[in-house]
């Protein structure tokens, strides 16, 4: 009896991966060669550090932590570069799970804000919205070039590459095979005017929205002080800036209140602010704009 119990454990113990974090990132990553395109491998550094290169794993947010992603949560990035090489680019590719968490309501809109252009991201071209075989995705051509979308409605992909002379072709390979490992959910887009003008005043809303959830985590001991001045402060400026340029609103006066609101840490006067403002927009959006 003894000796089957001693079998059973060895067979459970072989049954679980030594290395759980390798499962995963196989997940996300593709850890093979793609074509003419070599899978980057983990390369000895100085003494007492930690190997540089190959797939990594790492918290945060990843592409969208610039489009001020509200970050009450833990998202997780995974990411690797294949070796180009005889011409070809070395494209790195990012994939992020995000965590199913409210915020990630506006993960479309957040990818998209890196496409635009413009004082007020008030500007996107046709162009930098592509598809292959069907499946949509945002592009830019700026220094090499960069494809980037979303799986599964919470997961980010982007792969990136480097060209500054212009003269390497597209690593389409790479693009290509990510899009069969996490198929692009992004819906067809018509980027004209009245797609423009929809983005703004969602990221009026958006910043808003960001206030009530700064508000909210610091009331439930989410949020420190400081990160909730900081990320309110940093919305409030957005929405000013952008009701001033397309509603004709000065700025000046409200963008000081709220910057005396900060010094003196003053939550109070940011949420009677917020009040106001909220009302004002439940006013107002429904106005036309003009783009520029």
């Amino acid at each position: 009896m003894r000796h089957w119990y001693i079998l059973l454990v060895l067979v459970l113990v072989g049954a679980v991966p030594l290395n759980g974090q390798a499962q995963a990132i196989s997940d996300y990553l593709i850890l093979n060669d793609i074509g003419e395109y070599k899978l980057s491998k983990p390369e000895k550094s100085f003494p007492g550090f930690k190997p540089m290169g190959g797939p990594r794993t790492y918290e945060g947010a990843g592409v969208v932590s610039g489009a001020g992603h509200f970050d009450d949560h833990k998202d997780t990035s995974y990411k690797v570069m294949y070796l180009g090489g005889n011409g070809l680019p070395s494209p790195t590719v990012i994939v992020v799970q995000h965590a199913g968490a409210d915020s990630d309501q506006w993960l479309l809109h957040e990818i998209e804000r890196s496409f635009r252009y413009g004082d007020y991201e008030e500007d996107m071209q046709p162009y930098r919205f592509e598809s292959i075989d069907g499946q949509y995705f945002f592009y830019s051509g700026l220094g090499g070039g960069g494809f980037r979308w979303i799986s599964n409605s919470n997961m980010v992909v982007d792969i990136s590459y480097t060209d500054l002379q212009r003269t390497k072709p597209v690593p389409i390979e790479v693009v290509k095979a990510y899009l069969a490992k996490h198929p692009s959910t992004v819906p067809a887009i018509t980027i004209d005017d009245a797609h423009n003008k929809k983005w703004i005043k969602d990221e009026m809303e958006r910043r808003l929205w960001i206030c009530d959830k700064w508000f909210a985590a610091y009331e439930g001991k989410a949020a420190d002080l400081k990160d909730t001045m900081y990320g309110t402060v940093k919305s409030f400026e957005v929405f000013l800036k952008y009701r001033e340029k397309y509603y004709s609103v000065k700025a000046e006066a409200d963008l000081n209140a709220i910057y005396a609101y900060k010094r003196k840490n003053d939550t109070t006067g940011l949420k009677a602010k917020l009040v106001e403002l909220r009302q004002w927009w439940t006013d107002n959006k429904g106005k036309d704009i003009t783009l520029p």
